[in-house]
């Protein structure tokens, strides 16, 4: 499945498109040893339940930096870094459920605090 992410405090910004990735496999293996991103895509991790440590992110085996953005529940952002490829981990300062993870030049396009709307497309 992929999504269409807004972010509604930016409604300037072109949405992201992101595979959308909820089980462990999936998100173990996340970006690893994938191709660059195009500009406008991404991969959006999901969870459960918002925690910390269950939200970290690594990034052996990536081969290109990432702009990482941690999301609580109510699809507010609570952290973002700019993620080094093969750096080892990645943990947010506060509890998320989703982690977006999109091509660095999206860095700047993200806020905490900023609120996010998911919407779901079917592939066909």
């Amino acid at each position: 499945m992929e999504v269409l992410i807004y972010n509604q405090d930016k409604p300037d910004l072109s949405p992201i498109q992101a595979r959308y990735c909820a089980s462990f496999t999936c998100r173990l293996r996340g970006l690893t040893f994938k191709k660059p991103l195009p500009a406008q895509k991404g991969l959006l991790l999901a969870q459960a339940h918002e925690n910390r440590l269950d939200a970290a992110i690594h990034m052996v085996g990536v081969w290109m930096d990432l702009a990482v953005v941690w999301i609580n529940t109510n699809k507010e952002v609570v952290d973002l870094v700019l993620a080094r490829r093969w750096r080892p981990l990645y943990i947010p300062r506060s509890p998320a459920r989703y982690v977006l993870e999109v091509n660095a030049l999206h860095l700047s396009d993200y806020e905490i605090g900023d609120r996010l709307k998911f919407d779901a497309q079917e592939l066909g």
